[in-house]
């Protein structure tokens, strides 16, 4: 690939990362975030404990998602910087760390935009999920255990957190 080509590239992905921040309301998480310190920072915040994790859990929840954004942006910038060192001293390998950090923000953006995507009004909401092995014997059984744990290691790489409240092992026949 060329540097135009990675040029290119950089553009589209600073256009979905800026059609991230709208859709994110940057500014609105500015806002958030200094009405929630000065919430978080009263002195009988804790005299009620659900306002109190309430008003936490959101702070977190909007600086986790300011952070990203910003750090996201820094390594955009610092890729765009990095091509022209590139272009300037035409150098293959400086090349070749531009393509290794397109790589990665490419990944890390589209990972953005699919969170972005589930920004409705219930969606940051729990989710419970019923896995039943139904008819079929052990090996419906044996299916319904290995669905059960690929939910939850995609859970876990997803930083969601997790609870199982029952699980049953089907009676078997002698």
């Amino acid at each position: 690939m060329t540097a135009a080509d990675y040029a290119e590239q950089l553009k589209e992905l600073d256009a979905t990362l800026r059609n991230i921040e709208a859709v994110l309301n940057l500014d609105r998480l500015h806002e958030d975030k200094a009405r929630l310190e000065q919430e978080a920072s009263a002195p009988d915040l804790w005299d009620d404990q659900a306002k109190a994790q309430q008003v936490t859990s959101q702070l977190s929840y909007v600086n986790g998602e300011i952070s990203k954004l910003g750090s996201l942006r820094a390594q955009l910038d610092d890729a765009r910087v990095l091509l022209e060192l590139a272009e300037a001293e035409s150098d293959p390998g400086v090349l070749t760390e531009v393509e290794a950090e397109i790589t990665g923000l490419t990944k890390a953006i589209q990972e953005m935009e699919v969170r972005t995507l589930l920004s409705g009004e219930y969606d940051s909401r729990e989710a419970l999920v019923a896995i039943r092995a139904g008819a079929g014997g052990v090996d419906a059984a044996d299916f319904a255990e290995m669905l059960l744990r690929m939910y939850l290691r995609w859970a876990e790489r997803h930083g969601y957190p997790t609870e199982v409240y029952e699980t049953r092992t089907p009676r078997r026949r002698a």
